[in-house]
């Protein structure tokens, strides 16, 4: 019964970790921060695969679940050698789970900008679907850019020219 309250308490600090790379999550510190907008057009999308991370999170808990269900093998000699074969062995099947659990799978989207310059963005698969000559716009904010569909009638015109 212990070793099943670990290893859900294991599950929830690995998936605590999580982070993604969607364009439909946007950060709490990047909530109600002014972004910058930029119109676009699809021209290709492909999909790709974000590799998981390795915060370490999930090697230290799963090294101490290893650690704690292998000491209780035995007596205390057996017990201290089987809970550090335990450690070892957790820790690196800790470390597989958090790399399995926080690989996404996304997009490569390669946008022209209106000036002419060609971006190419990497994001995690959202709710709408872009298609190659969609219209679009970037939204950056602190440093990261996500891709969606440019809402209708958004198309901003050109300054006006001063006389």
């Amino acid at each position: 019964m212990m070793i099943r309250k670990l290893m859900l308490a294991a599950a929830v600090v690995t998936l605590a970790a999580c982070s993604t790379t969607s364009p439909d999550v946007v950060k709490r510190g990047d909530a109600q921060r002014l972004s910058q907008v930029q119109d676009a057009t699809v021209l290709s999308v492909r999909a790709v695969t974000v590799e998981g991370s390795q915060s370490g999170a999930g090697a230290v808990t799963g090294g101490v679940v290893g650690a704690i269900a292998g000491s209780s093998v035995g007596g205390k000699r057996e017990g201290q050698i089987v809970g550090v074969l335990g450690a070892v062995a957790g820790a690196a099947l800790g470390n597989a789970i958090e790399r399995n659990v926080t690989k996404e799978d996304a997009v490569e989207v390669l946008v022209q900008l209106r000036n002419g310059e060609r971006r190419a963005i990497v994001q995690a698969k959202g709710n709408e679907t872009l298609n190659p000559g969609d219209a679009v716009i970037l939204v950056s904010t602190g440093g990261k850019t996500r891709v969606t569909r440019a809402p209708y009638g958004s198309a901003p015109s050109a300054p006006a020219e001063k006389n």
